[in-house]
């Protein structure tokens, strides 16, 4: 359920209405907009009488919430989420650049791809320390050491580091990491979600190869039930009937999650595709049907990669792809701007 406040209500009468839903047993989650205040109620509100709520004087209308998903839903947070990270932001209108290589593979490697990528314009440094690869005989990534080569690059260019969590015994880790990405594989991993709720890093979560936009936004509201609102939602292709590409990117996952959630939605087109002609038409596709970020693997070798080779970008190619993007992003900020 939802309340919504007239504008500048009495402070006197919103604390008594406050006092009163709390003490019905229900969370309280506030949203100041523009012009109106809403009060997200989480909680058991069927026995609420939404005409005594309504008859109040400082509230202009209540309408109960059918969908599951109450925290990460825009109904209870019109406006967009915007989550500081370091020097940067993901979302209100920033265009995120999360580019590096799939696995950290050695300190030069990631440093030579650091730089590069932050001389083309990324604003933050994605790679890889634990990889989950569906052959156990495959690259498991540098564990523990691969944290540590991010944070070193991460003091040599400035760039805020993201990397995959694998299991919630590894939090520790990612004490000094300023991202955790929960990958596709355990978008579901309920424990997981719990526990990166109760931290507070921000939380960056991959769609799973056959969920739909519901189950993802649930997995959301799983971290953000437990605490942390900092979540960032990452559509990077589901699996469909066609084997051409590595998985088939839902460019439509953009307006919908939009419509549905205040949070900010990104873009894998590296993971979407699995070919890396690929990633460039994906990406400005992505930019122009509106997303807040893409997250773009890019490796200074990719003939040699130890994972995801034939879909990592070099970094000359990223570097043209980049000002293509930026430039884009800007042309369609000066169209939202003139309407």
């Amino acid at each position: 359920m939802i309340v919504i406040l007239k504008p500048n209500p009495n402070e006197d009468q919103l604390e008594s209405l406050k006092s009163w839903l709390i003490g019905k047993g229900l969370q309280i989650h506030m949203s100041i907009g523009t012009s109106h205040m809403i009060l997200g109620l989480v909680g058991d509100t069927s026995a609420l009488d939404i005409d005594l709520i309504s008859a109040l004087e400082i509230v202009e209308d209540v309408k109960r919430v059918q969908e599951p998903y109450k925290n990460a839903n825009r109904k209870f947070h019109p406006e967009d989420t915007v989550i500081p990270v370091g020097s940067t932001q993901v979302g209100g209108g920033t265009l995120t650049i999360m580019a590096g290589p799939c696995s950290v593979e050695s300190r030069e490697q990631i440093i030579a791809v650091a730089k590069a990528v932050k001389a083309s314009g990324a604003t933050m440094l994605r790679g890889g320390a634990f990889k989950p690869r569906t052959s156990p005989y495959s690259f498991q990534g540098m564990g523990a050491e691969g944290i540590e080569l991010l944070k070193i690059a991460r003091e040599q260019t400035g760039l805020p580091i993201v990397s995959e969590i694998m299991d919630a015994s590894q939090l520790p880790l990612f004490a000094d990491v300023d991202v955790i990405q929960v990958g596709a594989r355990n978008m579901q991993n309920f424990n997981l979600l719990k526990v990166l709720g109760a931290q507070p890093k921000p939380v960056l979560i991959k769609r799973g190869l056959s969920s739909t936009y519901e189950e993802l936004l649930m997995s959301a509201e799983y971290v953000m039930a437990s605490g942390n609102e900092q979540v960032i939602l990452c559509e990077r292709g589901i699996r469909t009937f066609e084997t051409y590409t590595r998985n088939t990117l839902d460019i439509s996952a953009i307006p919908v999650l939009k419509h549905l959630t205040h949070l900010p939605v990104i873009v894998d087109p590296s993971h979407a595709t699995g070919k890396y002609a690929l990633v460039a038409p994906l990406a400005l596709g992505a930019v122009a049907a509106g997303c807040d970020g893409l997250l773009i693997e890019v490796h200074n070798d990719p003939a040699h990669a130890l994972s995801d080779g034939p879909q990592s970008l070099n970094p000359d190619a990223f570097d043209k792809l980049n000002r293509k993007l930026i430039a884009l992003h800007g042309f369609l900020k000066e169209g939202e701007a003139a309407k």
